[in-house]
């Protein structure tokens, strides 16, 4: 489920120029099982043929997601990649809105930050279960793969929203191997990272480095 364990955001901003794709394949093949493909200023056509590269890799191995755009994952589910759902923020299209757009068996991930989104993100599994289906949580720490990120929570501000949330939280925000177990000691089932594998010199290893991490570290 994309709200536990390592969960790679794939920007394609922090991979150093090498395609998006080359980096879902190393991910998946050192044991990644969640992909979100995050093109924040790329052409709705040129992210669809992201998507549909990057799902030629994930397909059978890892749930691919689609950031924020709802139209392109609609198009490369009609054009037949295999991508299971969509993530968006607060100041996207709606969330009941966007279920009702990508149906009920799609993956639905939610940016969240405050005690404030919180408790409008329960209120909204309380009245449509099954709606939303993990939040994103954070920024943990200050990040620049995210220029808009909210203020940074630390590991004590996560730990609150964690412990008020209905749903499994993913932390993200500048994280990498060395946070596990302050994110795993907050509450937060997972946690998100960008340039850790993005930017490293073999995306593989580490991948396999976190995942053996979090796998030491969880109970």
């Amino acid at each position: 489920m994309p709200g536990s364990g390592i969960y790679l955001v794939l920007d394609s901003a922090s991979c150093a120029g090498r395609p998006l794709a080359e980096i879902a394949k190393a991910a998946v093949v050192g044991g990644i099982r969640t992909v979100q493909l995050r093109c924040k200023d790329m052409p709705a056509a040129e992210f669809l043929q992201e998507v549909i590269s990057c799902a030629r890799h994930t397909s059978g191995h890892a749930t691919l997601l689609v950031n924020d755009r709802v139209d392109v994952y609609l198009a490369a589910r009609a054009a037949g990649a295999d991508v299971q759902g969509v993530h968006i923020g607060q100041s996207d299209i709606p969330v009941a809105l966007v279920r009702e757009l990508i149906g009920p068996e799609a993956v639905l991930g939610l940016s969240a930050a405050t005690a404030a989104e919180i408790t409008a993100a329960n209120l909204v599994n309380e009245r449509t279960p099954g709606t939303i289906d993990y939040l994103g949580v954070g920024a943990v720490h200050a990040t620049p793969t995210k220029a808009d990120h909210p203020e940074p929570l630390g590991y004590e501000g996560l730990a609150r929203i964690a412990s008020s949330s209905a749903l499994g939280c993913v932390a993200i925000g500048g994280l990498d191997a060395s946070d596990i177990p302050g994110v795993v000691s907050s509450g937060a089932t997972g946690m998100a990272v960008v340039r850790a594998i993005c930017a490293a010199g073999d995306p593989r290893a580490a991948t396999e480095n976190l995942l053996t991490l979090w796998e030491g570290t969880t109970p």
